[in-house]
């Protein structure tokens, strides 16, 4: 991607058709599929690119078999269909995992019973997955003695999907997809006004939240994907919609790997949701809750912890029960759900809300309002605004609009790095580096040929090499060392702050991405993570170490995810 400067004066001296104002999962999918389609289209994001609702998903792609209990099996329908699309367009970055659903004295359905909704799920799903599998207790035991407690009375395996390199990545990708083809993509740009030109579109006065300048626009049209603030961004410009939001909590907690294996094991939380212990990295993802938020701006409360803790000690057989001091990350996030009448937000009992995403288009005063959504879902809201952006008189023929590059292209990279490592003692997983940089892999690996030191590990217990960071800072828009950590990578979920700022090397992470204001950023990293004096001196020490040292060393790569993971 071009720099924030350079987008940013595209979007002020180009004519814009369509702006999507929202970079999350349904902003991403509405720019990269109309820019595809040759609609000239900008997209505007106030934090960072999935900094809200999508960096804190549960990192499923999944048919919601969930809904099977509410018997909605249309979603359930539509969701599979969703999930099979995507697991055949990212097969490396989306794999086809096994779940197993662990059946205790007191869950909320029989053994047989969920057996019998996960075969009905796998048929919804058209046989595209693995067929599911009965578990007797012995054999759940063996295969997940981590499950063996002594309330186990079996399990039903049955497949689902998982992002590999993560939510917030996933999300990006789309969004890179978009500038390709000719958008206009900025982060840290709000919008500051909206104002209706009468048959003429809209004036959007826009404001640069790193220089403080404001930038004043007149798109045709606008599409309303500001996620949970949707709702708000329609009063503040008059607009008005049969549509509104209500918000459930979720939230997720990231520990030391509780089970060797792949797998994502789930089981019934007091409420009858289902429970899960996800991969994420080399670490373990728990959760989630869902509880009503009166605002998007939700935190985790200490009850929210606690609930997630009390479930994973009661459900799992670990060798000492967790604590809050076990808890490396959190991850908090609200969930709009789509509610079809201002009345139904009070009257409609919270956990019966449907979790389908509805969009409504407004021709007269050309603008679209995005509601709900979910990653599984996400091709098909795209398809959708395509839909929807002809009735406002845009029409086009996107082609390709999302997947994984060519297979070819995936091999010839494969074969170049083998050639590259072949006489090399660096041990490099190539196809990590395709999972998270696509056909930029290649460019990343072309620095490596150019200059050993490229190699060198930045980060000890990561996979982080200066050759990846300096694509990184060339090519995804990172404005704060936040960004990356928690959003280009998966370091701030798989290392605790105070371990990442003791870290040696962390300082020269931000400097080879900020330069001269890398010491800066970093700082305000550490602020905003709540640390002290006293573990930002640890972190100099060890920079200062690494100085020292500093050589080209070989690469111990792990497989399972981004760098940290």
């Amino acid at each position: 991607m071009k720099s924030r400067t350079d987008q940013l004066q595209h979007i002020k001296e180009n004519n814009i058709d369509v702006l999507v104002i929202g970079g999350g999962i349904n902003g991403a999918v509405s720019a990269a599929v109309l820019s595809a389609a040759g609609i000239r289209t900008a997209l505007v994001e106030a934090r960072d690119f999935a900094g809200f609702t999508s960096q804190n998903s549960s990192n499923l792609i999944w048919g919601g078999i969930k809904y099977l209990e509410s018997f909605e099996f249309g979603l359930v329908r539509k969701l599979c269909r969703g999930r099979n699309r995507l697991l055949k367009a990212y097969p490396t970055s989306i794999v086809e995992t096994r779940f197993i659903a662990a059946v205790g004295t007191r869950a909320t359905h029989s053994r047989l019973a969920i057996w019998a909704g996960a075969w009905v799920y796998w048929l919804l799903g058209g046989g595209f997955t693995a067929i599911p599998r009965l578990l007797s207790r012995s054999r759940c035991a063996k295969e997940e003695p981590v499950s063996a407690i002594p309330e186990l009375l079996g399990g039903v395996e049955y497949s689902d999907g998982v992002l590999r390199e993560g939510d917030a990545r996933f999300v990006l990708g789309f969004i890179k997809r978009a500038t390709r083809c000719g958008c206009a993509a900025v982060n840290y740009t709000s919008v500051t006004s909206m104002k209706e030109r009468v048959g003429r579109g809209w004036e959007v006065v826009l404001r640069d939240e790193q220089s403080g300048d404001s930038l004043t626009i007149t798109p045709k049209a606008v599409i309303n994907a500001a996620g949970p603030f949707v709702d708000r961004l329609n009063h503040q410009s008059g607009v008005e919609t049969t549509h509104h939001h209500r918000f459930s909590k979720g939230i997720h907690l990231i520990v030391d790997r509780l089970t060797p294996s792949r797998r994502v094991l789930s089981f019934f939380a007091r409420d009858g949701r289902p429970f899960f212990v996800i991969p994420i990295g080399n670490r373990t993802c728990i959760g989630t809750t869902d509880t009503l938020s009166r605002s998007p701006e939700a935190v985790i409360a200490e009850e929210d912890r606690q609930f997630v803790l009390d479930h994973i000690n009661t459900h799992l057989n670990l060798k000492r029960a967790l604590t809050r001091t076990d808890i490396i990350a959190e991850r908090c996030g609200v969930r709009p759900l789509a509610v079809a009448h201002q009345d139904q937000t009070e009257t409609t009992p919270f956990l019966e809300l449907s979790r389908r995403h509805t969009i409504e288009t407004d021709p007269e005063r050309q603008i679209i309002s995005i509601f709900g959504g979910k990653l599984t879902d996400c091709l098909s809201v795209g398809d959708e605004i395509l839909r929807e952006a002809a009735k406002l008189g845009f029409k086009g023929h996107p082609g390709d609009w999302f997947g994984e590059p060519p297979l070819a292209s995936r091999e010839s990279f494969c074969d170049q790095g083998e050639e590259l490592l072949q006489d090399s003692e660096a041990d490099i997983d190539l196809q990590r580096l395709w999972r998270a940089y696509g056909e930029g892999a290649i460019e990343i690996l072309g620095r490596f040929a150019r200059d050993r030191h490229q190699m060198e590990l930045l980060l000890p217990g990561s996979d982080l090499t200066r050759g990846e960071l300096e694509w990184v800072r060339e090519n995804e828009m990172v404005v704060t060392l936040d960004d990356f950590l928690r959003r280009r990578s998966l370091l701030a979920m798989t290392f605790k702050a105070a371990e990442l700022a003791s870290m040696p090397g962390l300082k020269v992470v931000s400097r080879i991405l900020f330069g001269a204001s890398g010491d800066t950023c970093y700082n305000r990293w550490c602020e905003g993570a709540g640390l002290t004096p006293r573990q930002v001196e640890a972190d100099d020490s060890g920079d200062r170490q690494q100085q020292k040292e500093s050589q080209c060393k070989p690469i111990a790569h792990s497989s399972q995810g981004s760098p940290g993971g």
